[in-house]
């Protein structure tokens, strides 16, 4: 059995996947509100996020919750790089591991307000 990751949209992320296959996987939550893409992670993926990142979690829905920012950021970044929800881009996103350890420690310390452009 494996899981997902929920990766939420905004105006941003939604023009950089926009013309992809990506697109074609986007649902609508809370009345069409909000935007996201349930990513499926294969159970060994699963089981290698859990142990890379302590602070990783499985929800009741079976969501992989509790992530750093800085890897939901990259996560994102593989899935408008590749075009693709595959499981490339999880592996693409743990294969920089380190770096995102890195920049999620700096996250307990001061996580910085969101870049919004008015």
């Amino acid at each position: 059995m494996g899981h997902y990751i929920l990766v939420l949209l905004d105006e941003n992320r939604l023009e950089r996947i926009k013309g992809s296959d990506v697109e074609n996987n986007i649902k609508a939550m809370f009345g069409g509100e909000l935007k996201c893409i349930e990513v499926n992670v294969p159970e060994e993926l699963s089981q290698k996020i859990l142990k890379t990142f302590d602070t990783a979690r499985i929800d009741a829905r079976g969501a992989i919750t509790d992530l750093p920012v800085a890897f939901m950021r990259e996560f994102f970044n593989q899935i408008a790089e590749k075009k693709s929800i595959g499981p490339e881009v999880i592996e693409a996103t743990l294969a920089k591991a380190d770096q995102i350890k890195e920049l999620a420690a700096k996250e307990s310390e001061y996580l910085p307000p969101p870049d919004i452009q008015i």
